[in-house]
């Protein structure tokens, strides 16, 4: 028998109790995931992990090839790159193994550039894990199964996703607070956050052979004693192809990547500022280009997470054709830093869907 191959599977707390409530036979992933659920073999195993209160809750084995099926088991999305699975251990909520509880047995909390740059390993699913890892979270559950320890769960982080709306719109949200943009103010002696974001980008895309446009007011800020604006592969000039209005929108979004004339990829670093001025240069560049087919990411704390998503969930940008929330993904501050790092060897060989592995949908769950 071949060596079996170790898979994070990704769950909310509704996700697992749907899942369950199924008969616990079938995981399911995300059409942009076929490539990856294809490499699932029958005999790997499946890292069952719960987002929001970070705990493992359950290994599954895989008892089939992958296969495409829309028959509904979830309510949020139809998760049709599917596989048959048996439940190796399964545990409650209150039962399930906190990762953190296994700092001294995950690689992930290794050399950690940030104190959440774990976190960027618990960014999509499916993605194969280290075996030495696999077996350590298997043995964990088995332990945990055998002397189970009740931990309180908080309901509103097992949920995990900002209150929705169903509207003749789709899925909304209405955030219950506003922000208001900071003043500009001089560039500090020391970098901001989202200076280094920036730099990141810049170097992660030229690594990956992309030119790189960065904000046309943010070109002179520095990151380790260099200006932005002092990449060797930044631009001056935005490309040609596009109308005077179009180009005013995009030269101030924080990164773009691009590719001959082409944008691969684009990125709003949203640190402090208010998210909503990001979000609405992102929805710009599509409506005053609608034939255009751009990567949209928001660069943000991972404490600002479910501001961004309420925010990109908003009724103005559910409106869109598609909506927003269809198009741009939030990348996390430690999900950055660790992908630089984990990818470094390989980055010219990768296509800039591999942000996929580092990133998050912002699409809601309604209950």
């Amino acid at each position: 028998m071949s060596k079996r191959s170790y898979w994070l599977d990704l769950f909310t707390g509704t996700t697992w109790q749907e899942f369950l409530d199924a008969g616990a036979q079938v995981s399911g992933f995300r059409e942009s995931r076929w490539k990856s659920v294809q490499r699932i073999k029958p005999g790997d195993y499946l890292l069952c992990y719960l987002t929001g209160v970070s705990r493992f809750i359950g290994v599954l084995e895989v008892v089939s090839e992958a296969f495409k099926d829309d028959s509904q088991i979830w309510a949020y999305d139809s998760f049709p790159c599917r596989l048959r699975v048996h439940p190796v251990v399964q545990l409650t909520p209150e039962t399930a193994v906190p990762v953190k509880s296994m700092k001294d047995r995950l690689s992930c909390f290794r050399n950690l550039t940030s104190p959440h740059a774990w976190t960027g390993h618990f960014r999509g699913s499916p993605t194969r894990w280290d075996a030495q890892d696999g077996e350590a979270v298997v043995q964990a559950l088995l332990e945990a199964k055998e002397n189970p320890v009740e931990r309180p769960v908080d309901k509103a982080k097992l949920e995990r996703r900002p209150r929705g709306f169903r509207t003749d719109l789709g899925s909304v949200t209405v955030p219950e607070d506003e922000e208001d943009a900071e003043p500009a103010a001089a560039e500090p002696a020391q970098p901001t956050d989202h200076t280094e974001m920036q730099a990141l980008l810049i170097r992660l895309g030229a690594d990956m052979g992309f030119d790189v446009w960065v904000a046309r007011n943010d070109r002179n800020r520095q990151f380790e004693g260099k200006r932005l604006q002092e990449h060797p592969c930044v631009r001056d000039k935005l490309p040609l192809q596009f109308d005077e209005a179009t180009n005013r929108t995009i030269e101030l979004i924080d990164v773009l990547w691009l590719e001959g004339n082409a944008i691969a990829a684009a990125f709003e670093v949203e640190s402090t500022t208010s998210v909503y001025s990001g979000l609405l240069r992102m929805s710009d560049l599509l409506s005053m280009q609608p034939n255009i087919s751009v990567p949209l990411y928001i660069v943000a704390p991972d404490s600002r997470r479910d501001k961004v998503i309420s925010e990109v969930n908003r009724p103005t940008f559910a409106r869109m054709s598609p909506p927003l929330a269809d198009v741009c993904r939030l990348l996390s501050f430690s999900s950055l830093r660790s992908g630089v790092e984990r990818f470094s060897s390989v980055l010219q060989y990768l296509k800039p869907d591999f942000l996929d592995e580092l990133s998050e949908s912002c699409e809601i769950e309604l209950e």
